[in-house]
C-alpha cells in the first residue's frame, strides 16, 4: 500500500525568481514590489458594492442566479443550481453580476477564504446572501488579477485585522475594501498572471481532486469491510487465529437486505438484541452537581436534574442528524431528550456500534419527512439484524480496531497532502500577485 500516497508533484518553488528590481510600496504589509508597479487605494481602481444596472432591464417573470453562502466556494468556485425569478427576490439581498468578484464578509467565512469571480450567471446577474462584498473593477484592473488578490493570504490577513463586531458576528466592513493598498502591474501583465495562475492552480485542483477521490475509496472500503464483518463473520484467517471456526455454515436471515449469515448467530429483531432509552425513561440525578443548565428547544436557558445513563453505551441523536452511533466509556453519562442511549445487554459495545452504523441507512428511511427529522425507536425496533456470540463479538471488533486503524492512517496521510497542495496553491497566488515572484516568463 506504499504507493496510496505518492510523491507530491507539483511544480518546483525554486524555479520561480524575484523580479530584478524593487522599491519601497508604502505600506508595511505589503513591502517592497517591483519597481514599475503602482500602488493605489482600492477606491481608485475598483467600486465596492454597486449597483446592478442591467437588473432594470429584466422582468419579474425573468430567472436569475441565487447564491446562498453555501454556494460560495473557498478560494473560488460558484455553485450556480439554485435560481429565482427577480420578482420572487424582493429586496435583502446582494445583486452582483458576470464579472464581479464577491468576498464572503462574515466570520469564520472570509477568513476561509469563501470568494469567487462571478461568471455563468443566469440573465447575467445573480442574488447572494446580505453577508458578500462585491467588487468591480475599474478599466486598469484585471478582474482575474483582482479575484486572485481576494483570496491571497495579504489580503484575508489584512481583512480580519479590520473586522468589527462582537464573536461570530463579526465582518469587514466595505471601508476595507475601499481603502485596501492595492498592488497594481501594468495591466497587460496583470493577464499574464492572471493566465499563469489559471494554469498552475487548475493543475493543483486535478491533484486535490485525484487525492479527495481516493479518500473517498478509503472510506467506501472502510464501510465495506465493516459490513462485510458484521454480516458474515471473521475472514477464514483471522478466525482460525481467533479460534473460531474459518468456514462456518451458513443460514437464511429472512431479511433480504441480510441475506444469509453464520448459522449459529442469533436472528432477531433489534429490540431483543438492545434497549433503546430516552433521557426521560432514566432517572434523574438527584445530586446538587447533577443540576446542570440545559437550553430547551425553545432557546431558552433553564436549570434541570439531568437523567443519567449507566455506560458504558452508545448514543445517537433522535433528532436532527440521525444515524451516527457514538461509544461512551464512561460509567454514568447524563442524556437529555433529544438522544437515545443504548442499553446493550450484555453485548459488545465495540460490535455494537458498528452492527448500528451499518444500520444507518435503515435509521435515515424511517426518519420522520418533517423540517427537523427524528427517528421512533418503535420505527426501527422491528428491524431484522444478526447477532454473534458475545465472544465472537469481541473478536470482530478487535479484528476492525485493527483494520480501520490502518485505513484511517491512510486516509489521514492523503488528507494532509490535500493540505499541502492547499497549502502551496494559496503561497503561489500570494507570492505572484504581490510581486515577490516574477512568473511572466514562466511555462506553467
Amino acid at each position: 500500500m506504499s504507493d496510496i500516497v505518492p510523491k507530491l508533484e507539483v511544480s518546483n518553488v525554486r524555479r520561480f525568481k524575484p523580479y530584478p528590481a524593487y522599491k519601497p510600496s508604502g505600506v508595511e504589509w505589503l513591502g517592497d514590489v517591483p519597481e514599475h508597479w503602482e500602488v493605489k487605494r482600492g477606491r481608485f481602481c475598483m467600486c465596492v458594492n454597486p449597483r446592478v444596472e442591467r437588473l432594470h432591464g429584466l422582468s419579474v417573470e425573468d430567472e436569475v442566479s441565487f447564491v446562498p453562502m453555501e454556494a460560495l466556494g473557498e478560494y473560488g468556485g460558484l455553485d450556480l443550481t439554485q435560481t429565482r425569478l427577480v420578482g420572487e427576490v424582493g429586496s435583502g439581498y446582494t445583486e452582483f453580476q458576470d464579472g464581479d468578484v464577491i468576498v464572503a464578509k462574515i466570520t469564520p467565512c472570509f477568513e476561509n477564504g469563501k470568494g469567487a469571480l462571478a461568471s455563468g450567471l443566469v440573465n447575467g446577474v445573480a442574488f447572494g446572501t446580505t453577508e458578500l462584498h462585491v467588487l468591480r473593477q475599474y478599466p486598469g484592473l484585471e478582474r482575474r488579477f483582482l479575484f486572485y488578490l481576494t483570496i491571497s493570504s495579504p489580503y484575508r490577513r489584512t481583512g480580519e485585522a479590520e473586522m468589527y463586531g462582537a464573536g461570530g458576528q463579526k465582518r469587514v466592513p466595505p471601508e476595507f475594501n475601499k481603502d485596501f493598498r492595492t498592488p497594481m502591474p501594468p495591466e497587460s501583465e496583470q493577464r499574464r498572471i492572471a493566465d499563469f495562475l489559471d494554469r498552475e492552480t487548475a493543475k493543483i485542483d486535478a491533484l486535490i481532486e485525484k487525492k479527495q477521490a481516493l479518500i473517498e475509496k478509503l472510506k467506501e472500503k472502510r464501510s465495506a469491510l465493516i459490513s462485510r464483518m458484521v454480516t458474515r463473520g471473521l475472514p477464514p484467517d483471522a478466525a482460525r487465529a481467533a479460534g473460531f471456526d474459518p468456514h462456518p455454515q451458513m443460514k437464511p436471515s429472512g431479511a433480504d437486505w441480510l441475506g444469509e449469515v453464520p448459522a449459529h448467530w442469533d436472528v432477531k429483531q433489534l429490540k431483543w438484541a438492545i434497549v433503546f432509552q430516552r433521557g426521560h425513561d432514566l432517572p434523574t440525578d438527584e445530586r446538587e452537581e447533577g443540576n446542570i443548565p440545559l437550553v430547551t428547544s425553545s432557546g431558552e436557558s433553564a436549570t434541570h436534574n439531568v437523567a443519567m445513563a449507566k455506560g458504558p453505551g452508545i448514543v445517537t441523536g433522535r433528532y436532527g442528524t440521525i444515524g451516527e452511533f457514538y461509544l461512551v466509556e464512561r460509567d454514568y453519562w447524563p442524556l437529555n431528550t433529544t438522544l437515545y442511549s443504548i442499553d446493550l445487554r450484555g453485548n459488545e459495545p465495540r460490535f455494537l456500534q458498528r452492527m448500528l452504523t451499518n444500520l444507518s441507512p435503515l435509521f435515515l428511511l424511517n426518519a420522520v419527512k418533517s423540517a427537523v427529522p427524528g427517528v421512533d425507536r418503535n420505527d426501527v425496533h422491528p428491524v431484522t439484524t444478526a447477532v454473534p456470540p458475545v465472544l465472537e463479538q469481541r473478536a470482530i471488533a478487535d479484528f476492525l480496531d485493527r483494520e480501520t486503524a490502518k485505513i484511517d492512517a491512510m486516509a489521514t496521510k492523503v488528507a494532509a497532502v490535500i493540505q499541502r497542495l492547499l497549502e502551496y496553491r494559496i503561497a503561489v497566488i500570494s507570492a505572484v500577485v504581490t510581486g515577490k515572484i516574477e512568473v511572466r516568463g514562466v511555462v506553467a
